[in-house]
């Protein structure tokens, strides 16, 4: 049950195995202590489902160690909330892979303050698609640095709407 789950010790969580991490329930994730959860491994935090991390409070997202948010797949990042992308810490955000940042979506682009946008590597800007590009707001892109706009890809600065470009 949930309330066993939220009993168990940070040590007991820790030596849970991934089968067993795969057979909690979302309730239980939810339910779950802030040390516990920075107690898992990456291996475990790999195998939460997408449903498991979405239903995470924005609290527990950024509870979340850099090596841990570093560890998540790219389908689980997609399956973040803009809430949970947007309470990302600058650490855990600068610490995504490349692969992981394509895994977001526009919308989840969207919410990113200015200053995490700010924050983010000039290899990953690059590698947005045009429709991520589409769900930056012209603050954010009126954030970035002069290095960070000279490393967009020329299809992304072609697709900027005339809101956007206002930003720069």
């Amino acid at each position: 049950s949930t309330e066993q789950i939220v009993a168990l010790t940070t040590a007991q969580v820790q030596a849970l195995t991934t089968a067993q991490i795969v057979a909690l329930t979302t309730a239980q994730f939810h339910a779950m202590a802030l040390d516990d959860l920075q107690a898992l491994t990456t291996a475990q935090i790999q195998a939460m489902q997408i449903s498991d991390l979405a239903a995470l409070s924005t609290d527990q997202i950024q509870a979340l160690t850099t090596a841990q948010v570093q560890a998540l797949t790219a389908a689980q990042v997609y399956g973040l909330t803009t809430e949970q992308v947007a309470a990302l810490t600058n650490s855990s955000l600068q610490a995504l892979t490349t692969t992981q940042i394509g895994g977001l979506s526009a919308s989840q682009l969207g919410a990113l303050s200015t200053a995490q946008v700010r924050g983010l590597e000039t290899t990953d800007l690059a590698a947005l698609t045009t429709t991520q590009m589409g769900g930056l707001t012209a603050a954010q892109l009126g954030a970035l640095s002069t290095t960070q706009l000279i490393g967009l890809e020329s299809t992304d600065v072609g697709v900027l709407s005339t809101t956007q470009l206002r930003g720069l």
